[in-house]
């Protein structure tokens, strides 16, 4: 499908990476991790044909497809998400207006009998031909059931892009690439600013896609359940496993293990070969031999050990002062922009040192709140802070308020006062910002450089309750786990707005559920809150499943032969309810029956065989039920 062969590029003189080789295949999943700042984002951009390399070659087969989801969307603002969804069927779109020019032609026509109308008409049976093959009948539906999927609603269709956030206008990029039906998908932070529904969503679609995919992400659990391969850029070189991300940690440790004990061997049998060269050198008789020796080593391939780049920041949060023991109260607090309802009645206790996590679907109000609780924002309701409470804030796109055109040390020598300002080199330095790489402008800064280096400003202002919202974007593994290590040893008060789950498990004592403009309140840590979650998911699809079984009534509008379809499909749907409770009604009595007596009834002849066939012959007519359910829905639509 794809082969990469002895790539290398390189910036300022300096190799991101040199000669790496590797090759993509249909069901690849693969995890593309390393450092920030190692080259992934660069390499995703070479695959994708967006970046020239130094040296080295690609090939692909003649009509290979890749889709490209980046860190940063841009959106045409004006368009509905119907019409943006529709940029990615540009062929289809090409034939459309082709087919327009032709009809408008044929429109002004009236030389009917002439050749050239008559080619006209061959010219629109051409492209009507060529429209139908490849789908343009169909687009339409296919990219409503692929919106719907991702959680719009049909209201949302004709909404403008630019209304919605980050993490929505990202579902609509994932649809675009869903619906093009790529050979290979190339996903730089996909779960970047996805609620934590959407990122399961995204894991069993992955899952089951038939090309190759290659991913970026920070978000182990995610690139655990998802990849079958990871690919890990250090220090210029590349390491290519056939194992998900912990799998391939603990492989790659034990490797290096076995490259150390064969080296050390190795180096012994070197040293005892150079004692006998020294030996036979100061006789005659054994030069020869020595000479031989020596051709030996040259000859020797010396065993290297994987070089590992185990450089980490050193983060600890410190209090400034004690504050009392409520640090914020809010009462039926509200916000609205414009006719958008966001947050409603909103009533909220942080005390002291408390572990709060908000989470939720994208839009919900959590950063909403958190911004109304630093006093960036006006609200209605009412909002106190206790006393002695300072508040350290790290926005979502705090990194977005850098300015560009500063170093690395000028933001954080603009930033400090005259008690730290001396303290600026040290922070930059355990930060990972050293020597001549403080000297950097921050535009050139790879997303996650650029979240340290927000991180490093927190650090010249004294707080004792730390906001942070999706602090983790862009980070890597290593410098995750080091920011989820400092706040666990924080000893003040944490609210953190976070969809990564790895990240939050063990972190948080407490969860604030964000939906329909209230909070909901969860007492224990994120898997607490999954487990109670999901249980309300299955009571949610059971309501469903229950108002879809009300036959709907004919609309007036209907025509006779769809109103006499829709009767026809009810009637066949109340038949397959029958047949479905009659089957769970046997295979229920079975089922008490075994508990019961089962020697008896497991003696009975065939019955392991009968007993199957009722199951399989459930599971078929709920298949039916489903199918003729889908039906029904499309003629009351």
């Amino acid at each position: 499908m794809m082969n990469i062969h002895n790539l290398s590029i390189s910036f300022q003189g300096e190799f991101l990476f040199e000669d790496i080789t590797f090759k993509l295949g249909p069901g690849d999943r693969v995890g593309l991790i390393g450092k920030n700042g190692a080259g992934k984002s660069t390499l995703l951009k070479i695959l994708s044909r967006e970046l020239e390399p130094d040296s080295g070659q690609i090939a692909t087969d003649k009509a290979l497809k890749i889709g490209f989801l980046k860190q940063d969307i841009d959106f045409q603002f004006g368009r509905t998400v119907l019409e943006e969804s529709y940029e990615a069927f540009t062929e289809i779109k090409a034939l459309e207006s082709k087919m327009e020019q032709v009809n408008t032609e044929m429109a002004e026509r009236t030389d009917y009998e002439s050749d050239g109308y008559h080619q006209l008409m061959v010219d629109i049976n051409e492209l009507q031909h060529q429209y139908e093959i490849i789908g343009g009948y169909n687009y339409e539906g296919d990219t409503e059931k692929i919106l719907q999927g991702l959680g719009f609603t049909r209201e949302d269709f004709s909404k403008l892009t630019d209304t919605f956030s980050g993490g929505w206008r990202m579902r609509i990029e994932l649809a675009k690439l869903l619906l093009q039906n790529n050979d290979i998908l190339l996903l730089d932070e996909p779960t970047n600013h996805l609620d934590i529904e959407s990122i399961i969503w995204l894991e069993g679609f992955l899952k089951n896609y038939p090309g190759a995919v290659v991913i970026v992400s920070h978000d182990k659990m995610f690139l655990d359940h998802v990849t079958n391969r990871t690919i890990e850029i250090s220090l210029g070189r590349i390491y290519d496993y056939p194992k998900p991300y912990t799998e391939f940690l603990v492989l790659r440790e034990e490797l290096r293990e076995q490259q150390l004990a064969s080296q050390k061997n190795q180096q012994k049998q070197i040293e005892h070969t150079e004692k006998l060269i020294e030996k036979f050198r100061a006789k005659a008789s054994k030069a020869t031999m020595a000479q031989s020796l020596i051709k030996k080593l040259d000859r020797m391939d010396r065993i290297e050990v994987d070089e590992d780049d185990n450089s980490v920041m050193t983060l600890n949060f410190p209090i400034s002062v004690t504050p009392g023991k409520v640090v914020i109260e809010a009462e039926h607090v509200a916000k609205s922009y414009g006719d958008n309802e966001v947050l409603r009645n909103v009533n909220l206790l942080i005390e002291r040192d408390s572990k709060t996590a908000f989470v939720g679907q994208n839009g919900q109000g959590k950063s909403t709140l958190a911004k109304i609780i630093v006093g960036e924002i006006k609200h209605q309701g009412h909002l106190k802070l206790g006393h002695n409470v300072q508040i350290g804030y790290f926005a979502q796109n705090q990194a977005e308020y850098l300015d560009g055109n500063k170093t690395v040390l000028d933001t954080m020598i603009d930033a400090a006062n005259e008690t730290n300002r001396t303290k600026v080199r040290d922070i930059l330095g355990a930060f990972l910002f050293r020597g001549e790489e403080v000297e950097k402008y921050v535009k050139v800064l790879s997303g996650g450089e650029r979240n340290r280096l927000a991180l490093a400003k927190l650090m010249l202002q004294p707080f004792n309750v730390l906001v942070m919202d999706e602090p983790t974007n862009h980070l890597d593994i290593k410098s995750k786990n080091v920011l989820k290590d400092a706040l666990k040893r924080f000893e003040g008060t944490l609210i953190l707005v976070s969809h990564d789950r790895d990240f939050l498990q063990g972190l948080t004592n407490k969860i604030y559920e964000f939906k329909d403009h209230k909070i909901k309140e969860y007492l224990g840590d994120i898997d607490y809150y999954l487990e109670a979650r999901a249980v309300a998911n299955l009571r949610e699809v059971e309501k469903k499943t229950v108002e879809k079984k009300e036959k709907p009534k004919p609309k007036n509008h209907q025509s006779y032969e769809d109103q006499k379809k829709l009767k026809s499909l009810n009637n066949k749907l109340s038949n397959l309810e029958s047949k479905i409770h009659q089957l769970e009604t046997d295979i229920e009595a079975i089922d008490q029956s075994l508990e019961h007596n089962y020697e008896e009834v497991t003696s009975q002849p065939h019955f392991f065989d009968n007993y199957q066939q009722k199951k399989s012959k459930l599971q078929d007519l709920m298949g039916q039920w489903e199918a003729v359910q889908i039906e029904i829905e499309q003629f009351t639509d």
